[in-house]
């Protein structure tokens, strides 16, 4: 089918709003500035013919592509963030579209020393021919995950135009926040009201993850004795060299992501603060499975217990929640979901890559809230970063294996 694709357009307008979220932030979303690029949405869905269209207080855009087909069919989410990364600035973002890729370096203009070189991005290899869009060298792009929206409101257009196309009920949620760790925190899953769903922010074209580490989130805090440094001698407790020990006492050649691949997890150590009276550590564990991520727990407890063996007047906490788990253990239990995917990847023409994901997805934790929901590609690549980019060929694809998604649906209830 022709389809005269929107998502390149949308994709330009959408990088140029700044929905960057931010961690230290307890409002939700965490920055207003997020809401400025879900109200345009719901502006475009709502003339699309989408009434129901709209933003919450939370941030978070909901809508309705209602069935054109009689016979009933699960209802279906599609899902993409509209927030970018505090990583690196997404103020004032210059999209360049660098036409007909033919293997070239890209120096990205307002900072000469970003440049895109296929050694640093391999997947630049398989490109020849795409439109490529960038930064201009400052910030970073933003195709995390305005790729995955831009893919999901082209899909809507073109099933609006193409009533031929076969679909159940099919419901939109765009949220915030999902790149701190938030992204679902307040999603309304009554108003969803959805049975399957799936988030649209994976990074190779044809990718497919149906399986996510499970995640917990530590905190160590040290209590030290504070004492005048010059009245200390047998008296002061730096908490933050003990910390300090801590951190030395890591293993060096394994449990870290500096030192690990595939399924094997790590304890990561991202957040450091304190005084000598009290200082306080943050770390991510993650694993594949739930044994291994409780051992990690247990591997850091007995580090910090061995530490402070030896500071006898330092007292401690190792305090570890729950961040979210494997998604895989709840699409075993609904086949379908992924099995179809893979299906519309391959109506697409693309070979499809299932995978597991060294990281999570909103889709981690709205699979545990009732929406089994693997993640499919939006065609973003080196996100966080200044050298972010994406093509619009890939977008268009992701497009369109969304419509075939759909329409697989129908076809098999």
């Amino acid at each position: 089918m022709n389809f005269q694709h929107t998502v390149l357009d949308r994709f330009l307008r959408y990088v140029k709003i700044d929905t960057q979220s931010d961690p230290f932030s307890d409002t939700c979303p965490s920055t207003e500035k997020q809401k400025d690029l879900g109200r345009l949405l719901v502006k475009e869905l709502q003339e699309l013919g989408l009434a129901d269209a709209h933003i919450d207080e939370n941030g978070y855009v909901y809508a309705t592509l209602e069935s054109n087909v009689d016979k009933k069919v699960p209802v279906i989410c599609f899902c993409s963030h509209m927030d970018t990364a505090p990583d690196c600035s997404g103020t004032n973002v210059k999209p360049i579209i660098h036409e007909n890729y033919q293997g070239q370096d890209l120096v990205l203009p307002d900072d000469p020393t970003q440049v895109l070189r296929v050694a640093n991005h391999p997947e630049l290899a398989s490109k020849t021919g795409h439109d490529i869009i960038t930064a201009s060298g400052t910030t970073l792009l933003g195709a995390d995950n305005k790729a995955g929206v831009a893919a999901i409101m082209d899909a809507v257009t073109q099933m609006l135009r193409h009533p031929e196309i076969p679909h159940g009920r099919i419901r939109i949620m765009f949220t915030p926040d999902e790149e701190i760790g938030r992204g679902v925190d307040k999603a309304d899953m009554t108003k969803l009201a959805a049975d399957f769903g799936y988030t649209i922010d994976g990074e190779r074209v044809g990718s497919l993850e149906d399986e996510t580490f499970s995640a917990d989130g530590a905190e160590v805090i040290i209590h030290g004795v504070s004492v005048h440094p010059g009245f200390a001698k047998d008296k002061l407790v730096n908490a933050i060299k003990i910390a300090g020990e801590v951190l030395d006492a890591l293993p060096k050649d394994r449990l870290s992501p500096e030192t690990t691949s595939g399924r094997e997890g790590f304890i990561h150590p991202v957040h450091i603060t304190g005084n000598g009276e009290k200082a306080n550590i943050q770390f991510i564990l993650r694993d594949f499975t739930r044994d291994g991520l409780a051992q990690h727990g247990e591997t850091l407890k007995a580090i910090v217990k061995e530490v402070l063996s030896r500071h006898p007047k330092a007292t401690y906490e190792v305090q570890i929640k729950e961040q979210y788990r494997n998604m895989k253990e709840v699409l075993d239990l609904h086949p379908q979901v992924a099995n179809y995917a893979q299906e519309a990847i391959e109506r697409t023409g693309l070979e499809v890559h299932r995978s597991s994901i060294r990281g999570g997805t909103d889709g981690s934790r709205l699979s545990f809230m009732g929406l089994p929901c693997p993640n499919i590609f939006a065609g973003e690549h080196a996100f966080h970063s200044k050298q972010e980019w994406a093509t619009r060929q890939d977008m268009e694809k992701a497009a369109e294996t969304i419509i075939n998604l759909a329409s697989i649906w129908a076809e098999k209830s």
